[in-house]
């Protein structure tokens, strides 16, 4: 008998599993990876790692129903970021001739509400630093307010990304740029308390050690715990804010309220970019925006009429 020839597999029975994983590796921003694997691993997991990636073209009803049975009842962002993450993960598989039409044809992005996130006054962002909540979520609370960062961005620092003695480290950007952020005082007071002598491994630590399944950049080779992730850091802040009259807070409004503290302070535009991470001044206006109690401070302080006490 002659040799049996192999044919080449054809494109289109790429497994889903290998297509999510060579398109997530497309992406170099650790962020935007994780994210976007939230949503393409929960497809890999429901429609089974096997399963042929052009038979998603056949069933747009399947995936459109599966997708709102999982995300339909999540606020308008999450619903939103994961449709984003599958149209990309689609729009690539196409340009691979892996799909040949768009499986996500029956659905639309949520409206997304106003934002309506609002700034702390310093007084409370006072009483809120101050609580006796665990060291490891008011350092949290103080690099977050502090440097203004994202709590995504503060979440993935490592250790040895710390610069202690000049207050700063610089940090992955929404978009993957890299960027410095600082701190100040009320930081650099408790964090080596929560360090406690470690040189490596995530900075902020879950309460726990880590599950064998977890990344080993994620877990500290010291302690075996794991990296903290966004949604227990948010649960946390929201427990530990709600007894207060107008709780409870979002991590958010802790970048928010700096923003704002800084404009009314005075800080200059570039500052305030430099402070947010922004690289535009109209994605920056949303956020430093004067309180309406910095308006009554800055009316009192500047009417001339108005009689001087002594040291004014």
């Amino acid at each position: 008998m002659g040799r049996v020839r192999m044919l080449p597999t054809p494109a289109s029975s790429v497994r889903l599993a290998d297509a999510v994983k060579v398109y997530l590796a497309t992406i170099p921003a650790h962020n935007t990876r994780a994210t976007y694997a939230a949503a393409l691993d929960r497809l890999v997991r429901d429609f089974g790692a096997d399963t042929n990636v052009a038979l998603l073209d056949r069933e747009p009803d399947r995936v459109s129903g599966w997708f709102t049975f999982v995300w339909g009842a999540k606020a308008a962002k999450t619903f939103n970021i994961r449709l984003t993450a599958l149209g990309s993960a689609c729009a690539y598989w196409r340009e691979q001739g892996w799909l040949a039409g768009d499986p996500l044809v029956r659905l639309r992005a949520k409206p997304a509400p106003p934002d309506t996130s609002r700034a702390l006054r310093k007084q409370r962002i006072a009483e809120v630093l101050g609580s006796d909540a665990p060291l490891r979520e008011r350092v949290l609370w103080h690099l977050l307010y502090e440097s203004s960062a994202r709590a995504e961005e503060v979440l993935t620092l490592d250790v040895p990304e710390l610069d202690t003695t000049n207050r700063c480290a610089v940090v992955t950007r929404k978009g993957g740029a890299r960027d410095l952020i600082a701190w100040q005082t009320g930081t650099a007071r408790l964090l080596p308390r929560l360090l406690a002598g470690r040189t490596s491994g995530p900075v902020f630590l879950t309460d726990r050690k880590a599950r064998p399944s977890v990344a080993t950049n994620d877990v500290d080779p010291s302690t075996l715990r794991g990296r903290l992730s966004y949604r227990r850091a948010a649960e946390l802040f929201e427990m530990y804010t709600a007894d207060y009259d107008d709780g409870p807070y979002v991590l958010h409004q802790l970048r928010h309220s700096r923003l704002t503290h800084a404009a009314e302070d005075g800080a200059s535009t570039p500052v305030l970019m430099k402070l947010s991470g922004h690289t535009s001044v109209r994605s920056l206006a949303k956020y430093a925006r004067v309180s309406d109690e910095g308006l009554r401070r800055y009316q009192a302080d500047s009417d001339p009429a108005a009689r001087r006490r002594p040291g004014r």
